[in-house]
């Protein structure tokens, strides 16, 4: 681990660290009340935080889809969000000169899955200085993640972490490959897993992406048990009327329960360690 993955961790605990926030900042209210619930329960739980939001949403299945509230009026939250909670930020750019624009507001950037072959946005957020979390591409293995890895790596920065998020299963549907967790903590990097994403069901005939949210804690449980660093968790206080990825998002007031159990996994295992 590097100095500054070490400080985002910034535990004795033994915990996992977790990824949590809304799919897109639908607007500061909003952003702000999530936040402040998913602080207080990781303080409780001595889980580090991380809050994720994205400031705009660049993959969408119809041109009708919501896409955000503006760049900067976004990210500007996005920052307001980690200065009021004293917690770190994360948010996903989707071409190399978002990268800079990023970086002044966020302590993390996020290439998304589709994304995470593309040689110039990979070097350009290397070049920023910031955490790189690079989420596997559905249609990649766990061992060829390793390029993306290095191409950061040889950039000049070591601050790279991966996020499993599902693999595709046939058209309409994904699956987790739980060896490719093991396999990537070999590059020395931390891994985190999707447990939001990992349930979409893309690709509907509707143009809106579904999801199997009731599976969220069984994905969970089993990145835990098989040495996940991080857990990346989509919520919202109402999926149902959320503007992106409600399908899949779990329930605000769900979360607690849910990081409770895994935490009391993860002192479980760090018992026969």
């Amino acid at each position: 681990m590097t100095p500054q993955i070490d400080k985002l961790k910034n535990t004795d605990s033994g915990n996992f660290f977790l990824l949590a926030g809304p799919c897109a900042i639908e607007g500061e209210k909003m952003a702000m009340e999530i936040a402040e619930r998913i602080t207080a329960i990781s303080e409780k739980l001595k889980i580090p935080y991380i809050f994720k939001g994205s400031y705009r949403k660049a993959n969408r299945s119809r041109l009708d889809s919501f896409t955000g509230i503006g760049d900067e009026k976004a990210l500007k939250i996005l920052q307001k969000v980690g200065k009021t909670f004293d917690i770190p930020v994360v948010t996903d750019i989707h071409t190399a000169a978002e990268a800079t624009m990023a970086a002044e507001f966020v302590d993390v950037l996020q290439i998304p899955a589709f994304l995470c072959r593309q040689t110039d946005i990979l070097v350009a957020a290397a070049k920023t200085g910031k955490v790189v979390n690079i989420k596997k591409g559905q249609f990649l293995s766990a061992e060829a993640m390793q390029f993306a890895v290095t191409k950061v790596m040889e950039s000049g920065n070591k601050n790279v972490m991966l996020t499993e998020r599902g693999t595709t299963f046939g058209y309409q549907d994904l699956v987790v490959d739980y060896r490719g967790i093991p396999v990537m903590k070999k590059m020395n990097v931390p891994v985190i897993l999707d447990i939001t994403h990992s349930l979409q069901q893309p690709n509907q005939s509707s143009g809106v992406t579904g999801g199997k949210p009731e599976l969220i804690e069984t994905i969970a449980r089993a990145g835990i048990v098989v040495g996940a660093d991080g857990i990346f968790i989509e919520t919202h206080p109402n999926p149902a009327v959320a503007k992106s990825d409600g399908a899949n998002m779990l329930k605000l007031d769900l979360l607690e329960a849910l990081l409770e159990n895994l935490v009391a996994i993860k002192q479980t295992i760090n018992k026969f360690k």
